[in-house]
């Protein structure tokens, strides 16, 4: 009965949200097949320390995360559409650019730029999901989805690149700018299908409203509207702000998901500079197995998991998913550098930490976002991005002055206080969204 319940709610994504999910398969893909050897390119071509690696990484990063927001919240203003355009432009731009620069400051410049483009990327596809799909059970199913072919992508482009003889190739990069090139014209196609159904179904429905009696025809008109102009009309930049400070839950599951992304960049930075400084062997190999491993485990748990879990709370779900990634950094921590399977096993622990997490955190926040908001509460959400842009300096200091062990170790401790700051949730103070809504809906008149 659930596999006939699942194949109707997929049957309910509407077009825009299958070729969403084809251009996340093919982008990240191509992106994985590239990206996470870059700091290997750095350290052959530079000779650069793990810190200073960290600092080129981190500095890009803090800035893409300034610039999440300030698009994410923009895009409740000046539509999706518009935003998912310039920023794929910007991917094409900067990864052409990556494979041609021969200078650390040519890097740094274009690693920030391909940063800016992933970290405004990611919200807005978000966001658009809640846009096309009204229906709660069905939007959670969409975002499952789209991380599962995230995920999916990730474990082809790994190993397809190592087959292939692109890892470490700078050139590479070319490939991931095209795939790119052709998910706009995907999604051009996307939109343009989409607005044309939804302005047939809004004729229908301003056909079935003259039906109406002339008495209540009036009322109805005006009450229509009205709420149009409330929909239309996002909140000012300044009411926006006051929403997102006067949420306290917001504010304190921002901070721990901060902590939660320092911990889990980890394996995507400061793992691979602490394995190619260590010139363990097979270096390539094996970080082409970890991604490999990475995605196919959470390609092979992520909907078992989710029935599993089903009847659990968010919250309870992940605090499951923290105790795993405790587990997984103790383990890269006491594992010997040689011992190729012992990586992989760690791995396995932590992509099913992943599997619960990421996917969780999405559902999370779409929960508690408004929808005259969500924009901006997805935006405010890319704030977790912190975590993951000073994972890679603050990991490459720790590995240049304690070493590996002493990172992970660290990590592991780390995880114990977003376990704490998770527990006190429930008792984070909420403002009135009510009273927001009628601010807008004066505004609007």
């Amino acid at each position: 009965m659930s596999n006939v319940v699942s194949v109707k709610r997929f049957k309910q994504f509407p077009q825009l949200m299958w070729i969403l999910l084809f251009g996340s398969f093919i982008t990240r893909g191509s992106y994985y097949m590239v990206w996470p050897f870059l700091a290997v390119i750095l350290y052959e071509k530079f000779a650069l320390s793990a810190t200073n690696v960290g600092l080129i990484l981190s500095s890009a990063a803090v800035i893409s995360v300034f610039v999440s927001f300030v698009g994410s919240a923009l895009s409740d203003r000046i539509g999706r559409h518009q935003l998912m355009y310039a920023s794929g432009v910007l991917y094409i731009i900067s990864f052409s650019l990556l494979a041609q620069v021969d200078s650390i400051t040519g890097y740094a410049l274009v690693i920030t730029l391909c940063s800016i483009a992933t970290a405004l990327w990611r919200p807005l596809t978000s966001a658009l999901i809640g846009d096309i799909i009204d229906d709660k059970t069905t939007r959670e199913l969409a975002m499952q989805s789209l991380y599962f072919v995230v995920n999916v992508g990730c474990a082809v482009g790994p190993m397809l690149g190592l087959w292939m003889g692109l890892t470490g190739e700078q050139s590479s990069f070319y490939i991931t700018a095209g795939a790119f090139a052709f998910l706009l014209a995907l999604l051009w196609c996307g939109f343009h299908q989409h607005n044309k159904l939804a302005n047939e179904n809004e004729l229908t429905a301003n056909q079935e409203l003259t039906k109406l009696t002339a008495d209540n025809r009036e009322i109805d008109s005006v009450d229509i509207q009205c709420q149009a102009k409330v929909k239309a009309k996002s909140a000012e930049g300044n009411q926006i702000i006051n929403v997102l400070v006067a949420d306290k839950l917001l504010q304190c599951l921002i901070f721990a998901n901060i902590l939660c992304m320092f911990i889990y960049a980890q394996m995507d930075s400061s793992l691979i500079q602490y394995l190619t400084r260590a010139e363990v062997p097979d270096l390539l190999q094996l970080i082409s197995s970890m991604i490999f491993t990475n995605a196919l485990v959470i390609i092979s748990t992520q909907f078992l998991l989710l029935k599993l879990m089903a009847n659990l709370s968010l919250v309870s779900r992940i605090q499951i998913g923290l105790v795993l990634l405790m587990c997984s950094q103790i383990w890269l921590a006491v594992n010997p550098l040689t011992l190729f399977w012992g990586w992989i096993g760690a791995i396995v622990v932590m992509s099913l930490a992943e599997t619960i997490l990421f996917p969780t955190m999405n559902v999370h926040i779409d929960r508690l976002a408004p929808d005259h908001l969500r924009g901006a509460y997805f935006g405010a959400a890319s704030f977790y991005e912190f975590g993951y842009a000073i994972a890679p300096l603050g990991g490459g200091i720790i590995l240049d002055q304690l070493g590996g062990p002493w990172l992970f170790f660290i990590t592991a401790a780390l995880t114990l206080i977003v376990m704490y700051l998770y527990s006190t949730l429930d008792k984070m103070p909420r403002p009135d969204f009510t009273n927001v809504l009628a601010v807008q809906k004066r505004l609007s008149e």
